[in-house]
């Protein structure tokens, strides 16, 4: 059985690799996702995440680190970007909630490297 997901941010390379394997799972996960992970602070940010129950106001997120807050938008912009946290808009407050699905698709991709080849 073949796993290609997502179709963004596959290369042609990519594509033909997979074919090859026809009999083996193979599952290409979005590049963004593992450079989201790459970053200690945005891996204590889904961290943080989680532990609050898997939503967090941005503010709150913001107060865990000590530089700029700017700083801190752009880390939520790439986990945003990477589809690993979704941003809800409650008022004046901007809500970060935790997205486990997209997550698990990082968890497949990883177990890869656990399984017989």
């Amino acid at each position: 059985m073949l796993h290609i997901y997502p179709r963004q941010g596959l290369r042609y390379a990519d594509l033909v690799a997979a074919k090859k394997t026809r009999n083996k799972r193979l599952v290409i996960t979005d590049p963004r996702a593992i450079r989201a992970l790459a970053h200690p602070a945005r891996r204590r940010v889904l961290l943080a995440v989680y532990f609050a129950g898997g939503e967090m106001p941005a503010g709150e997120i913001a107060s865990m680190f000590a530089h700029a807050w700017q700083t801190t938008t752009r880390h939520l912009q790439v986990l945003e970007a990477a589809g690993l946290l979704t941003r809800e808009r409650q008022g004046r407050n901007q809500i970060y909630r935790l997205e486990r699905k997209r997550l698990k698709l990082v968890t497949e991709w990883l177990e890869t490297f656990f399984r017989k080849p």
